[in-house]
């Protein structure tokens, strides 16, 4: 098994791979080096830190730390995510839920993830 098979890791990346193509298309100039950046830097950083873990999987508090990490990032991510739409710099609504609710949902599924530690 690999961590591309996790359900969290897939999601994670759609996100990032989402989120990096609306910086590209649908922020201003001056966001791509504002918050453009950070957004691109979170949704990735939750992808890795998914990666990171499951490659130190064989020691589960190191595994459990990363996954800690990756939902961090997701919730940076979601943030960054209504500080563009709420300054108007990210004016696609379509893909602001879009992206919005995939965050929401791998948040729910990365907590009950983690939730396997807790035992």
């Amino acid at each position: 098994m690999s961590y591309k098979n996790l359900e969290i890791w897939q999601l994670a990346r759609e996100i990032a791979l989402e989120v990096h193509k609306m910086t590209l298309e649908d922020l201003p100039q001056f966001e791509m080096f504002e918050t453009g950046k950070q957004i691109r830097r979170s949704s990735k950083s939750c992808r890795s830190a998914i990666v990171e873990g499951y490659g130190r999987k064989r020691y589960q508090q190191e595994y459990y730390k990363f996954l800690i990490y990756s939902l961090g990032s997701n919730d940076e991510t979601i943030d960054h995510l209504e500080e563009l739409w709420e300054t108007g710099s990210l004016k696609n609504k379509l893909r602001y839920d879009f992206i919005h609710s995939k965050c929401e949902l791998l948040g729910k599924k990365l907590t009950n993830f983690i939730k396997k530690f807790d035992r």
